[in-house]
């Protein structure tokens, strides 16, 4: 690591700590004596998004959230909505190919939106599709309104049936002790 002061090419690990970004490292140079912090990050193999024209270019997960967040713009969607839909097609695409064709990306952006919003669906279908004619856009609302309607996903864990209203705990404890009691028989 070279030293930001005086350019010398060695330099003394004083404390290193886990931070958000990766790994902070607070160092010494060894020539100068000047203290300065480094941070230490992992860097995953870039996914290339392969576009219409054959253009490649890295999976940008900035301008896919920005794409989003316009379409949703004065819709009651959160910023933590757009964040997890960006994730889960960061995390479809990232899954150990090394290119990915840019309408996938889009028809997953689609496909998501039209489960949470139908507006902003409309709305980015109408850039990424390039809506030529209102004929166009009426064709995808019709299509929009015959689909059928996709079961509401929740973040919430479901509860389980309720067959006996005791803790879980007790009755892993109950048959403990009835299972423990036939054995000594």
């Amino acid at each position: 690591m070279r030293c930001p002061y005086c350019n010398f090419r060695d330099s003394r690990v004083t404390d290193s700590r886990t931070a958000d970004e990766g790994i902070r490292r607070r160092r010494s140079c060894i020539s100068c004596g000047e203290r300065f912090t480094t941070f230490e990050s992992v860097q995953l193999a870039t996914v290339q998004v392969v576009k219409k024209d054959g253009r490649r270019e890295p999976f940008n997960r900035e301008k896919l959230l920005g794409g989003l967040r316009v379409a949703c713009s004065k819709r009651e969607i959160s910023v933590t909505q757009l964040e997890y839909i960006v994730a889960d097609i960061e995390a479809r695409v990232g899954d150990g190919r090394a290119e990915v064709a840019s309408h996938h990306i889009g028809e997953l952006a689609m496909d998501a939106l039209r489960a949470l919003d139908h507006i902003a669906y409309i709305r980015f279908a109408s850039v990424y599709r390039s809506f030529a004619d209102f004929e166009t856009l009426k064709e995808a609302v019709l299509a929009l309104e015959n689909a059928p309607e996709p079961a509401p996903r929740s973040l919430q864990l479901s509860l389980p049936a309720e067959t006996d209203r005791r803790p879980m705990i007790l009755q892993d404890v109950a048959s403990l002790h009835v299972a423990h009691a036939g054995a000594l028989r």
